[in-house]
């Protein structure tokens, strides 16, 4: 949990994509994160594979001397889609568990530009932010302004009272690198007061209430 000296982060998760396709603008930044990393003494924990952004994030960290988790799915690991997992792997049953574990092992979180895939990663923990379960700060890195559109959309979602402002605030967005590591460093969360109350002590509880909510939406 943040503080006033704010949050020490020694293992980040990253959510990028595993795309083959690597824009020139992606890459470097990709490339760049690694360095940042590597010069704080940050570790990595990301969702297993080699390809695309994120294999560019983990095997240049790998190289640079982070430590390096890859989480993923055994149905994945099977069929190899992804690649090679670079560093330590762990194999889980399933994508909620391998969240549920990355979860675990990170500090904060950060999102590159990416998919689907990587929209849910980072909208997923988000949520559990919005519900009081964790303090871990959440960063986007914007990219060549490839998050614009969604800073955008979540305006009007706050202007639809879909959102409120302090929740808006839980994902914090930066368009360099040590901005953005600078930024979740400094973090310090703003609890709403509606979910204060909830205790999430009990991880059984935790997790059965989060299934209830997902089977009810």
């Amino acid at each position: 949990m943040a503080g006033s000296s704010g949050h020490q982060i020694k293992n980040i998760c990253v959510f990028c994509g595993s795309s083959p396709r690597k824009e020139k603008e992606f890459l470097e930044s990709a490339n760049h994160l690694d360095r940042v990393l590597t010069e704080r003494k940050i570790h990595l924990v990301y969702g297993g594979g080699n390809l695309g952004l994120i294999g560019s994030v983990s095997t240049a960290a790998f190289l640079g001397g982070s430590q390096v988790l890859g989480i993923i799915p055994k149905a994945l690991a099977k069929v190899d889609i992804i690649g090679k997992t670079v560093g330590k792997e762990i194999q889980v049953s399933t994508m909620s568990k391998r969240m549920d574990k990355m979860f675990d092992h990170a500090d904060a979180f950060i999102a590159l530009p990416g998919g689907l895939g990587t929209l849910e990663e980072i909208f997923h923990i988000s949520s559990w932010a919005q519900l009081n379960i964790h303090h871990k700060p959440i960063g986007l890195l914007n990219v060549n302004g490839f998050y614009d559109h969604l800073l955008s959309f979540l305006d009007h979602v706050v202007e639809q009272n879909f959102l409120t402002s302090s929740a808006q605030q839980i994902i914090i967005f930066a368009t360099t690198t040590e901005q953005l590591i600078n930024q979740l460093q400094a973090f310090i969360p703003i609890i709403d007061s509606s979910v204060s109350r909830i205790d999430w002590s009990n991880k059984e509880s935790r997790k059965k209430l989060i299934l209830d909510l997902s089977l009810s939406l």
